[in-house]
């Protein structure tokens, strides 16, 4: 007769951070971003991509999304059973949605505006979610 241990599933991790909606706090979240996971242990592929992705709705939580004397708050849920990360920036403006990444015309010569693209080429899917009481959340999920 065999028998077998019961096992409990891997609990989700979660790491959250108030950040100040200036450059400086968009710069500290993908810091942040990269030691949290590195703690965790989670593959340096999708570290690297992690890094990448948070700095793009980071940036335009501080740019686009600021409203005075409210901050953003980048949440990281990882369920290493799924093999899933989330990155995920909420903001204060809820009425400002990025446009989705095949939407985007963007002049060669400017300077911005490809954000999204960086983050549909790197995550696994992404998307926005209304954060009460009237901001959004963007997120993105990276597997394995």
């Amino acid at each position: 007769m065999s028998t077998t241990t019961p096992q409990l599933p891997a609990a989700v991790r979660t790491f959250t951070q108030q950040s100040s909606s200036t450059r400086r706090g968009a710069r500290l979240a993908r810091l942040l971003i990269y030691e949290q996971l590195r703690t965790w242990q989670v593959s340096p592929g999708v570290t690297d991509r992690a890094e990448q992705i948070v700095a793009e709705p980071a940036a335009n939580a501080a740019l686009h999304g600021r409203v005075q004397g409210r901050d953003f708050r980048l949440t990281l849920p990882h369920n290493p059973t799924a093999g899933v990360l989330r990155i995920a920036v909420s903001d204060a403006r809820g009425e400002r949605l990025p446009s989705p990444a095949g939407n985007v015309v963007t002049p060669s010569d400017d300077e911005s505006g490809r954000g999204l693209l960086i983050v549909t080429a790197l995550a696994d899917r992404w998307g926005t979610e209304p954060y009460p009481p009237g901001g959004k959340t963007v997120w993105a999920e990276c597997v394995r």
